[in-house]
């Protein structure tokens, strides 16, 4: 892989589309397996926030679809992921399962998404914004198909600003990089940097959930003010 410079002029290994696609093709077989109990309060507390708005949700990075069973039957459900075989196994368990409201399941790149603007109530994602490319672009692409008065739902892993757990994160990251994930590259400065630039998006929520208080659930609303500017 190639090296990017970064803003403070130091370097990182390219996190390309091919990699995280890669990377979650084997993940597949295994992934409810490994990450199934060990997300499930993040998870849950993130539905739940869905279910009360209701309507028609984005989950991008739907992955096998653990997540399917779990909205209320009355919303509306379109789930994408970058990997094909995730979104077999996503398929597999609806249509088992008998759910409904799943509209449909599309390979689908978080940075582009094809949806029109303003389509969605919610849009949620789950552990996406640390594994894709350029985060910064799959946030905004989040906020452009978001409707105004909704929500953007975001568990995610948040990194240490400073101290001996970002020293650590550091050392960790070539090594999990491989495996679709980052440990040091998006410590909550870099949200409120994106929340800056993104107008008419609204901080509503941050709450640290499971495993260990490295993650968050981060909910963040769309005004009208978004549509203006």
């Amino acid at each position: 892989m190639a090296e990017i410079m970064k803003l403070d002029g130091t370097t990182e290994l390219d996190f390309d589309r091919e990699t995280v696609e890669q990377a979650y093709d084997r993940w597949a077989p295994v992934y409810d397996l490994v990450f199934g109990g060990v997300f499930s309060k993040g998870r849950k507390a993130a539905i739940s926030a869905t279910n009360k708005i209701g309507g028609r949700v984005l989950e991008v990075g739907v992955g096998t679809g653990i997540s399917l069973p779990q909205y209320a039957p009355h919303l509306r459900i379109f789930g994408t992921d970058i990997s094909e075989a995730m979104l077999k196994k996503a398929q597999r368990r609806v249509d088992e399962l008998r759910l409904k409201n799943v509209e449909g399941l599309a390979v689908m790149d978080a940075e582009k998404l094809e949806f029109p603007d303003n389509s969605f109530d919610v849009v949620m994602a789950q552990y996406v914004v640390t594994a894709v490319p350029n985060p910064e672009a799959a946030l905004h692409e989040f906020a452009r198909v978001l409707r105004p008065g909704g929500e953007l739902i975001i568990l995610t892993r948040v990194s240490a600003d400073a101290g001996m757990r970002r020293f650590i994160e550091q050392r960790l990251q070539p090594v999990v990089r491989p495996l679709g994930f980052r440990t040091a590259e998006f410590a909550w400065s870099r949200y409120v940097s994106w929340l800056a630039s993104a107008p008419g998006m609204e901080l509503v929520e941050r709450r640290l959930v499971p495993p260990l208080g490295h993650f968050s659930l981060v909910r963040i609303r769309k005004t009208e003010m978004a549509v203006a500017a």
